[in-house]
């Protein structure tokens, strides 16, 4: 079964994952990303491969519970298409991380986990 980012929503979730849009981006993400990193999910309900890397983000979060944090923002709902412009996504998912409020690094498609775990792992112990 294929869950979507509400899936954090549900009892059990990670305290790790919210929920994020453009009116709130630069609180949520921006300046807490000075007290811990955070990566941010730039997804669509319509792309498949990020359903996809949906359950594989949120195992990493519970992996690696209270060392980063990930913002979800679904790209089609509000003003939030502003931000992946902003940021010049080119497809989705597009997962970029955020660190003293600045962009670190970046990918997009859907990624095995252990791909994930050496993305941040790259970040976290730098």
């Amino acid at each position: 079964m294929v869950q979507t980012s509400n899936m954090h929503n549900q009892p059990g979730s990670s305290p790790d994952i919210f929920d994020v849009c453009y009116e709130d981006y630069d609180e949520k993400v921006i300046a807490a990303s000075h007290e811990l990193p955070i990566l941010v999910d730039l997804w669509a309900d319509w792309c498949m491969p990020c359903l996809v890397i949906a359950p594989k983000l949120k195992a990493l979060m519970e992996e690696y519970a209270g060392r980063l944090k990930l913002a979800k923002l679904e790209v089609d709902a509000g003003e939030n298409m502003r931000l992946a412009g902003k940021y010049k996504v080119r497809g989705f998912p597009t997962v970029i991380l955020f660190i003293d409020g600045e962009e670190k690094a970046r990918f997009h498609g859907a990624q095995p986990l252990s791909f994930l775990r050496e993305f941040v792992d790259e970040y976290l112990d730098a």
